[in-house]
C-alpha cells in the first residue's frame, strides 16, 4: 500500500490586503485554505455578493496555477461564535441543515473541500456531538459524490494542539474514533502556547519542546498518536508570526524572563516579515534555543519569540521522524519573501 502524499498547506486569511491569491506560490503548497466563512443562525451559508466575488476569484485564480493546489474553505476561526457551533451540532436536524449547505457552498464556488475550525467544543457532550457531525458529514459527502459522479469533497478540521484540554477545568477530549473514520486529516494548531494573556514572562509560543511543562508541540502531537489517531491523519501547525513582550529588565532576556507588558504589534503579535524588519531596524540580537527549538530576539526592552528558517527546518525534521502527514502554516501573507515557506517545502523530504 503506497503512503499518502504529504500535506503542505497554508491558510489564506480573506482580510489579507497585501497578499492576493495571485501571489500564492503553489509550487510550495499542496492545499490552500480560504479563511473564513460562518453559517447564519439557521446554520446555513448566506454568501453576500462581495464575498461571493472573492470566493470565485480565490478558486478561479488558484485553478490557473501550476501545479494546481487543492482548495478548501475554512468554517469558523478563532473569533467565531463557539455557541453557534454547539447548537448546530446538538441535534440531527440542525446538523443536516449545516452539512447540506456546506456541501452546496463548496460546489457552488468550486472548492475541493471544507475545513471546520470550531474553537472549541466546551464539554464532553459537545465533543460527542462533534463526532456525530463528522460522521454524518462524511456520509453526506459520499452520497453527494456518488449522486453527481464527482470526486468526493475533502473534509478536515483545525483542532487544539493536544487531543484533550488537560489545562482546563472542564476536561474533554476530541472524538478520535470519528476523526479516523471520517476526516481526511486534522490541522493541529501547534502555536499560541504563550501570549498577551500572560504578560508576566516571555515564552516561546510554538515551542517544539518545553522542559518544564506539557505545553509543547512534541507533547501535543504525541498525545494525538497515543490516543489512537492515525499518523496519516495528523498535520502539524507552524506559525508565520511571533509574540512580543516588554522585559522587566533589559539585561534579563532569556526564555521565561520577567516581563511587564505586551510588546509591539497588534496585541503583541508581529508577522515574520515584521519581525525581520524589527530585528534589522533595531539591531536585535537573535538567539536559537535548542531546549525548546525556538527562536527569539531582543533589542532594548523588547523581546520577540517566533520561528525562523532554522527552527522551522528542525520542526519539519521532527514531524517527518514522527511519521505524520505534513504541516500547515498560519498564515499566508505573513512570511518574509516566502523564506520560511520555501525552506519548509524543501525540508520535507519525499521518498522516491
Amino acid at each position: 500500500m503506497a503512503s499518502q502524499p504529504p500535506v503542505k498547506a497554508a491558510y489564506w486569511p480573506s482580510w489579507t490586503a497585501n497578499f492576493p491569491p495571485s501571489d500564492i506560490d503553489t509550487t510550495l503548497f499542496t492545499h490552500i485554505f480560504y479563511a473564513f466563512l460562518m453559517p447564519n443562525n439557521t446554520y446555513k451559508f448566506e454568501i453576500p455578493s462581495s464575498t461571493a466575488r472573492e470566493l470565485s476569484n480565490f478558486t478561479t485564480t488558484l485553478r490557473r496555477k501550476n501545479p494546481l493546489p487543492k482548495t478548501l474553505y475554512s468554517i469558523g476561526g478563532g473569533g467565531s461564535d463557539s455557541h453557534l457551533f454547539a447548537r448546530m451540532a446538538s441535534n440531527v436536524v440542525s446538523r443536516q441543515a449545516f452539512i447540506t449547505s456546506s456541501i452546496e457552498t463548496a460546489r457552488r464556488f468550486d472548492f475541493d473541500g471544507m475545513d471546520l475550525d470550531w474553537e472549541f467544543p466546551q464539554s464532553p457532550e459537545e465533543m460527542h456531538n462533534l463526532g456525530e457531525l463528522f460522521m454524518e458529514w462524511r456520509q453526506a459527502i459520499v452520497h453527494e459524490a456518488n449522486t453527481t459522479r464527482r470526486a468526493p469533497l475533502l473534509l478536515t478540521a483545525a483542532v487544539y494542539f493536544s487531543v484533550d484540554f488537560f489545562l482546563d477545568e472542564t476536561y474533554r477530549k476530541f472524538p478520535v474514533w470519528s476523526i479516523n473514520q471520517n476526516l481526511d486529516w486534522i490541522n493541529a494548531m501547534c502555536y499560541d502556547y504563550h501570549g498577551s494573556w500572560d504578560t508576566s514572562r516571555t515564552g516561546p509560543h510554538a515551542a517544539l519542546y518545553d522542559p518544564n511543562s506539557n505545553i509543547s508541540t512534541n507533547y501535543g502531537l504525541r498525545s494525538w498518536i497515543r490516543a489512537g489517531l492515525l499518523k496519516s491523519k495528523l498535520v502539524m501547525g507552524l506559525p508565520l508570526y511571533g509574540k512580543t513582550w516588554v522585559l522587566k529588565d533589559p539585561n534579563s532576556h532569556d526564555i521565561s524572563s520577567a516581563a511587564v507588558a505586551v510588546g509591539p504589534g497588534d496585541n503583541g503579535v508581529l508577522s515574520y516579515a515584521e519581525i525581520e524588519e524589527f530585528n534589522k531596524k533595531n539591531g536585535a540580537k537573535v538567539e536559537h534555543d535548542l531546549d525548546t527549538i525556538s527562536t527569539y530576539s531582543y533589542a532594548g526592552s523588547v523581546w520577540v519569540g517566533y520561528d525562523d528558517v532554522i527552527s522551522t527546518t528542525l520542526k519539519i525534521g521532527f514531524a517527518q521522524g514522527l511519521g505524520i502527514r505534513g504541516y500547515f502554516f498560519w498564515a499566508l501573507g505573513s512570511d518574509s519573501e516566502l523564506k520560511i515557506s520555501k525552506q519548509a517545502s524543501k525540508a520535507w523530504v519525499i521518498d522516491d
